[in-house]
């Protein structure tokens, strides 16, 4: 369970390479966060698109993560939940030496909105 609660739901997921992933996601645009962030003008916090990409990266290796570094982030187009609450998360994964190792990409639509390079810990079998 995410701490995101039901700031989102994956829609679809399928492996589509051996370290390849696919996840479609749709936001929640009536969750309570984007009230906050910001009233009138929703926008997808960055955090929350980190969260989503370590939730997404558990359910693949089926182990609870913690995030060690996080390089090359780049935050590329707004993602308003009303106008675009269908994501697409590209993720390939390499796991070594306990740690998870992730490259992202996020879309929606044929805009990219976030890149990522990703390490995480395992934190338990």
């Amino acid at each position: 369970m995410s701490i995101l609660g039901n700031f989102y739901r994956i829609s679809s997921a399928e492996q589509t390479a051996p370290n390849k992933m696919v996840a479609n996601i749709r936001l929640n645009a009536g969750h309570p966060i984007f009230r906050g962030h910001f009233p009138g003008n929703p926008v997808t916090p960055g955090v929350c698109m980190l969260q989503i990409v370590k939730d997404i990266a558990e359910i693949i290796f089926e182990k609870k993560l913690e995030l060690v570094s996080a390089s090359n982030v780049k935050f590329m187009a707004i993602i308003n939940p009303e106008k675009n609450p269908d994501i697409r998360l590209e993720l390939t994964c390499t796991e070594e030496n306990q740690r998870v190792k992730v490259s992202q990409i996020a879309t929606f639509g044929d805009t990219v909105a976030l890149k990522l390079n990703a390490t995480y810990k395992i934190l338990f079998q």
